[in-house]
């Protein structure tokens, strides 16, 4: 069985210890090893999948090193919303890595629709959907896959963001290391959204080698 390691902590407000219990106990695929220290990543064991969720804070060198390193070799590397996105600003390797950065989130909780891109297995057979979370809207790398993209309408407080199309869902090869993004995931309700859900699944499944 394929090995999994789930590294969990950072800002309460994203409940990561939850949000991963969704896809820690659901899983039959692999066997779950968490962390609740980023030092996991000074000496890592040898998996086939990181789940990364922690927002806020940096790595220190020898975290970055060893997480990079891993990834370059083959490991796969998973996250969602802010616990990929909005951390590690201080560590321009992990952001290159993972192919984007949190910028803000224009309106709060906002209704807007996500719509699927191409036919990746990661989105197959899901049609657009509504959802009423946050809209994240981010630094992007454009050699990352898209899967799913959001439009902004271009709420007052950010009127220049209207009509952009902005990555929700991307993936991205790193070295040997397959990397798998959402944005979406603020709460544990927004990740148990049946077409979120799926599409989280299946790119843990996808970035640990199909």
């Amino acid at each position: 069985m394929r090995r999994a390691l789930f590294v969990r902590g950072g800002w309460a407000g994203h409940s990561p210890y939850e949000c991963c219990g969704i896809f820690e106990k659901g899983s039959s695929e692999f066997d779950v090893e968490v962390s609740d220290s980023l030092e996991v990543y000074e000496s890592l064991p040898d998996v086939d999948l990181i789940v990364h969720c922690w927002t806020h804070g940096n790595l220190t060198d020898a975290q970055e090193e060893g997480l990079v390193s891993a990834v370059q070799r083959g490991a796969g590397f998973a996250g969602w919303h802010g616990g990929v996105l909005a951390f590690g600003y201080e560590n321009s390797r992990y952001q290159y890595m993972i192919g984007g950065r949190f910028l803000f989130h224009p309106g709060g909780f906002t209704p807007h629709r996500i719509d699927i891109a191409g036919e990746h297995e990661i989105v197959a057979g899901i049609e657009g959907y509504d959802v009423c979370t946050e809209q994240y809207y981010c630094h992007f790398d454009p050699t990352n896959e898209v899967h799913a993209t959001t439009t902004f309408a271009g709420v007052d407080e950010a009127p220049e963001t209207a009509g952009v199309v902005m990555p929700v869902v991307w993936t991205r090869t790193f070295g040997a290391g397959r990397v798998f993004v959402n944005t979406l995931g603020h709460s544990p309700e927004d990740l148990l959204l049946p077409p979120t859900r799926t599409i989280t699944e299946r790119g843990l499944r996808w970035a640990a080698g199909g």
